[in-house]
């Protein structure tokens, strides 16, 4: 077995053809994890999409857990079958690099809705868990329209629909080619009223000319994502491609929490591991005093303070999926979702202060941007900021004292 900051090497296993197992995922995410990280460094000076990392990733076979048993995957069981080992799979590929571990999740949650909506022919269905499987096609959760345009729109027309609008944030967007939009929308009734229309979804391919991309994600962190604008312009979607919304599957807001502590943990212990690497490279120690790291009990301390704490985190996460994967012995909805926020909490600040804190370790030398140590900072701190822990922990005091859930839209932008 390895350590919960994954510094004792993988054992090797076949990485050939699909996984038999779900354990067998997460021992390929596992083994891949140092290969993904040699794209670490210019993923994330450059902003560039994980191209390599993604593709990778699907010739390991690990997409398979996304997809149904009877469509040639791992997936069984309810919503969240698998989840337990798809959120250690998340952290191990977050470790290597938190845009590629985005990029993943990305995927991971438009594959299954996808795969759930029955409404959509199962030659469709079929197509798409083929070329997920063995075409390395990947998906983007086209839905964020906050400081964009306005509402997206549908309109019935001949043999399909018609989606216009602009979405302001599509992660996982900058493989191209024939990857799939989730593109979420309002279908007008016949009144023609917005208002008035239902939501419905509709797979649109990267490569569509009548959509034009932003290219215009360059932030702090997570910048290998290339979570930009992307405009449809009047984009044919023939039927058999778009299906309408279903109802939230009442533990999916745990569901969604275990995901972003997968990520947070995966970059902690990715920051973890790399200072390790650093500090026994180096060898340098705290104080003058000290003749070597390895013989510094400062150096000691915080390494064992730093493990504890995402060993704590990881135990939290891990132990809240299982209880998700087994709905007829779990608790009900709402106290599952305030776990998952706990699970999230958790690992988001052990995530964001180890990260914060491997400079104290491994002193000036490591702020050198040949090393780029600051990136699981920065990964970190911008994935971290998609809501805040205040909110969150605000989010579950108040369950606490009032032994409901609070309404979900007065704490977290949804």
């Amino acid at each position: 077995m390895t350590t919960t900051t994954g510094t004792m090497a993988p054992r090797p296993i076949n990485t050939t053809g699909l996984p038999s197992s779900l354990d067998e995922v997460v021992d390929r995410a596992r083994t891949l994890r140092p290969e993904l990280e040699k794209d670490a460094h210019e993923i994330d000076a450059k902003g560039v999409d994980p191209t390599r990392n993604m593709r990778l990733i699907s010739e390991a076979g690990i997409n398979a857990i996304n997809v149904p048993a009877e469509l040639g995957g791992l997936w069984t069981g309810p919503s969240f079958g698998g989840w337990k080992q798809t959120i250690d799979t998340l952290s191990e590929l977050s470790a290597a690099d938190g845009s590629t571990g985005q990029c993943w999740v990305s995927s991971t949650l438009v594959a299954r809705e996808i795969f759930a909506a029955h409404e959509l022919p199962v030659s469709t269905r079929e197509q798409i868990a083929k070329e997920y499987l063995f075409e390395g096609r990947r998906f983007v959760a086209s839905n964020a329209e906050t400081g964009g345009t306005g509402r997206v729109i549908g309109r019935h027309v001949d043999g399909g629909i018609i989606v216009s609008g602009v979405k302001t944030f599509n992660t996982n967007s900058g493989g191209g080619g024939r990857d799939f939009l989730s593109v979420s929308f309002s279908l007008l009734s016949k009144d023609g009223n917005p208002d008035n229309g239902t939501r419905h979804h509709a797979l649109i391919r990267i490569d569509d000319p009548a959509i034009a991309a932003g290219h215009d994600w360059d932030n702090m962190g997570q910048r290998g994502t290339y979570s930009q604008t992307i405009e449809y312009k009047d984009v044919f979607v023939p039927d058999g491609w778009h299906f309408p919304a279903h109802v939230a599957d009442p533990y999916f807001f745990c569901a969604a929490m275990l995901l972003h502590a997968g990520l947070l943990q995966g970059i902690g212990e990715g920051a973890y591991a790399a200072a390790i690497n650093f500090i026994k490279q180096l060898n340098r120690p705290s104080m003058p005093k000290f003749e070597t790291a390895t013989n510094d009990p400062l150096i000691h301390r915080q390494l064992g303070d730093m493990s504890t704490a995402l060993a704590a985190s990881r135990a939290l996460m891990l132990a809240v999926a299982e209880e998700l994967e087994a709905p007829e012995r779990i608790a009900n909805p709402e106290v599952m979702a305030i776990k998952g926020f706990r699970a999230k909490v958790a690992s988001t600040t052990a995530g964001m202060e180890v990260s914060s804190r491997i400079h104290d370790l491994t002193g000036a030398r490591s702020t050198s941007n040949k090393f780029r140590l600051d990136r699981f900072w920065r990964n970190a701190r911008t994935f971290g900021s998609h809501d805040s822990i205040d909110s969150k922990n605000a989010f579950i005091g108040a369950f606490d004292l009032a032994g409901q859930l609070p309404a979900i839209p007065d704490y977290i932008r949804i």
